[in-house]
Formats: structure tokens, sequence, C-alpha cells
């Protein structure tokens, strides 16, 4: 007579045994590694013009069809980050190359960045370096000098 007990080993001990196939294990950093190239890909694409808008969290969720707060919770988990997290420092270093290596204005790359407003660009760059892109690109210049 078979017992739940006898039952549940039967059903549950060969489950603890198996081994689970390393493709499964990895799959948190398939996820973190296209996220990368998508956000790479994006990233070109809003500083050649090709892209007009920034992507959210919900956008690169979905070209990896999965849902976005598993793409969040994941990146956590992968690189320590989050979707937001990691494209605005994307963002604040390329920023911070254009003041440095080219002369166009704050308003144009800001633009490129898909800001549409020099202001919310100013915005962005003084809360991640703790000075407006004017006054970063003077004071490395000089420095640079």
């Amino acid at each position: 007579m078979c017992t739940i007990h006898t039952l549940i080993k039967s059903v549950y001990m060969p489950v603890a045994t198996t081994v689970i196939p390393e493709k499964i294990l990895t799959r948190k950093d398939e996820i973190a590694t296209n996220f990368i190239q998508l956000a790479e890909q994006h990233l070109a694409d809003l500083m050649s013009g090709q892209a007009t808008r920034r992507f959210h969290a919900s956008d690169f969720a979905s070209k990896l069809f999965i849902h976005p707060r598993h793409l969040t919770t994941t990146l956590k988990i992968a690189i320590n980050t989050s979707v937001c997290e990691y494209m605005e420092g994307r963002i604040f270093e390329e920023a911070k190359k254009l003041l440095l290596d080219t002369t166009l204005s704050v308003a144009d790359i800001g633009e490129r960045f898909a800001y549409n407003e020099a202001t919310n660009f100013t915005k962005f760059f003084k809360s991640m370096a703790g000075v407006t892109p004017l006054q970063y690109r003077k004071s490395h210049k000089v420095i640079m000098s």
C-alpha cells in the first residue's frame, strides 16, 4: 500500500537529485548581456539621431520578451544596477566626452540624448556631476590645456 509519505518521496526525490542545466543557471547573465547590447545600440542610435526618445525599462523588456519587473530584478542581481541607473550612467559618460571633445552647445548635446529642453539636460547633468555642463567643460578644458 502506498502512503502519502512514499508518494511524496517518489515524486520529489528525483527532482532533488536532478542536475539543473547550466543554461538555466546563467539565464540572468544572458538577460544582462542582451540588455547591455540593446542599451549600447540604443545609445548609439540616440547619438546618431536615429532614435528620438530614450527607452524605458518597459521598452527594453519588450525587446527581450520579458516583463519589466523581471528585467529590473535580474539586472539588480546580475550587474547590481537598474535600467535607469545604467542608462543614466552611460548618457552621463558620453555627455562628458562630447563636452570635452567637441564644441557642440549644451542644448545640442542634450538633444542627442533626447532631452528636448536644455534645462532638463542641465538638471540631469548637474545631478550626476554636481556642476552644470558649462562649468564642467570650463573646468576640465583649463586642466587639459
